[in-house]
């Protein structure tokens, strides 16, 4: 998970308008909340952040946007970071409005690139008379104090769902803000749904980076009589891999985690659809980690399935971790890689 260092230096040249009880919702950094305070509360959707978060002293970490166990209405100034998908600011805004206490005052920062104008108006639905208090290095800082109480976000008001069929095997995928292909099925996944239903795995199986839960739950309504644990690295894909896992009556774990140190034991096959964005950069690092450690979660002559788009240069990478490496599918976009453990 990168880091913007100009918003947070933007907040930084700002902290004298934080004052009393603090939130952040959506910090990307733990390094430097004790530049800013000695305490408060700091909301996070990145489980590896939420880890690192939880040991800054004096500060409490919350992992996703539902649930806070206290600190509505109590707060009286919430940060709001812009997020990457767009759709996720009116969770995070409706959050930060239901922290404060009237009179409070919440600070949203983004850089103009990701669309902190428009965010703006989502703003004004919440609060009245947001100012811009501050424009330096390509980031603004916008300023508004609470006047009307706000319900905190919760799991109902936000899911929505929508159907998902591959090879005749139909399920029901839970979506939420911010969640990798919210709202319809991804063609990387789809063409690895292809080929699970024509070469199957055996069971037990983890998905790793497993989104929505689309192929654990796919997998057994295609007929796995095994269960497909799921881990995923974003507190809305974990809540939605759970609900689509409980919808479509899915066995399995679905785990919070930054790669595989939370997985335990070991499977049959492992299946994946990695991420290769951080922002807007190409960035496989998460993947070639993962790859790094897969080897010990595999039963011997266990396999993976990988499906990635073509450009990217894993072939080598798991023929060296894990061990003789096919290519089940390729077109102009994407690769199915198989690979069964030395």
């Amino acid at each position: 998970m990168s880091s913007n260092p100009n918003v947070h230096a933007a907040l930084i040249r700002n902290r004298e308008r934080l004052h009393g009880r603090i939130a952040l919702i959506g910090a990307a950094d733990a390094d430097f909340l004790p530049q800013l305070a000695p305490e408060g509360l700091v909301v996070t959707d990145h489980a590896g952040l939420y880890q690192r978060l939880g040991n800054v002293p004096g500060w409490t970490a919350h992992f996703g946007y539902y649930a806070l166990e206290g600190g509505i209405g109590e707060v009286d100034t919430v940060v709001v970071f812009m997020p990457k998908a767009k759709a996720e600011l009116g969770v995070r805004l409706q959050l930060a409005v239901s922290l404060l206490r009237i009179g409070g005052q919440v600070l949203l920062l983004g850089e103009k690139r990701e669309g902190i104008a428009s965010a703006v108006k989502q703003l004004k639905l919440l609060v009245s008379s947001p100012v811009k208090v501050d424009s330096a290095r390509h980031c603004q800082v916008w300023q508004a104090t609470v006047d009307t109480p706000q319900a905190p976000p919760t799991l109902d008001d936000w899911l929505t769902w929508h159907p998902v069929a591959v090879a005749d095997t139909a399920i029901d995928v839970a979506g939420l803000p911010g969640v990798f292909s919210n709202g319809r099925l991804d063609d990387g996944t789809a063409v690895l749904l292809e080929t699970l239903a024509e070469c199957p795995l055996q069971g037990p199986v983890l998905d790793f980076a497993c989104g929505a839960g689309v192929i654990g739950a796919w997998l057994q309504s295609h007929g796995l009589d095994d269960t497909v644990d799921g881990i995923d690295v974003q507190a809305q894909a974990v809540a939605c891999a759970r609900e689509t896992y409980r919808r479509n009556g899915a066995r399995g774990a679905i785990l919070e985690g930054d790669g595989l140190d939370v997985a335990t034991g070991r499977y049959a096959a492992i299946v994946t659809n990695p991420p290769f964005h951080s922002g807007v950069r190409t960035d496989t690092s998460m993947t070639e980690r993962f790859l790094a450690q897969a080897a010990d979660h595999l039963s011997a002559g266990g396999e993976l399935r990988l499906v990635a788009n073509s450009f990217l240069p894993y072939r080598e990478l798991i023929k060296r971790h894990i061990g003789p490496c096919d290519v089940l599918r390729q077109d102009g976009r994407f690769s199915v890689y198989r690979a069964k453990r030395h």
